[in-house]
């Protein structure tokens, strides 16, 4: 491995840890497996982080993070609310990549025996679940949307949007991608007093 900065070391090893996650899952992801993936050896990887927990919650966190700033990003180029929300619903399923779901799927899993890591993805769903709260929220406002409960909207329709969207790439056909989307905008629209069709 070539010489660098500590700092970009770091990086690297964190960038490569995403790697070895996304490939074979982080429950099977390993210190040697990550020195393999960097073409370097075990001790230096111990020598730059403190944990293989350490490094795979800030792997996870790095890569669900740049998720929510998509997302975030592509919401807040709507033109009005009812734009924004089906952004988000948009964001939420691209067909592109599930790459970011299946990573979420496997810290679902991993949380319990991961303290830090179990922190990472509360604090990241919370992240989404503010976004879209946010989005109804401002759609009440405008008059354009009603909800009594913006906040516990916001966590039903995501949860659904979880639940739909893990079916999807966690079991193939059980439901496809059409189904998501139209089951969690018909959901939208029921919870937010929206006329049927409008998010489609």
């Amino acid at each position: 491995m070539a010489r660098m900065n500590p700092d970009l070391r770091r990086e690297s090893i964190v960038a490569a840890t995403l790697a070895v996650m996304q490939r074979q899952g982080i429950a099977a992801t390993t210190v040697r497996d990550v020195a393999a993936e960097l073409g370097t050896s075990s001790g230096l990887i111990h020598h730059y982080v403190t944990s293989m927990d350490e490094l795979i919650t800030e792997a996870f966190e790095r890569a669900a993070t740049e998720d929510l700033e998509r997302a975030a990003a592509a919401v807040s180029g709507g033109s009005d609310p009812i734009d924004r929300l089906r952004r988000f619903f948009e964001s939420y399923t691209r067909a592109d990549d599930d790459s970011g779901m299946q990573l979420w799927l496997d810290a679902w899993a991993e949380a319990a025996r991961r303290p830090a890591l179990q922190q990472a993805s509360r604090r990241l769903n919370e992240d989404w679940q503010r976004l879209l709260c946010t989005l109804i929220q401002d759609g009440c406002a405008r008059g354009v949307m009603s909800s009594e409960d913006p906040e516990g909207t916001a966590w039903r329709l995501l949860s659904l949007l979880d639940g739909l969207t893990l079916q999807c790439v966690a079991h193939g056909n059980t439901v496809t991608r059409e189904q998501v989307m139209l089951w969690s905008h018909r959901a939208a629209e029921m919870e937010l007093g929206l006329p049927h069709g409008t998010l489609t």
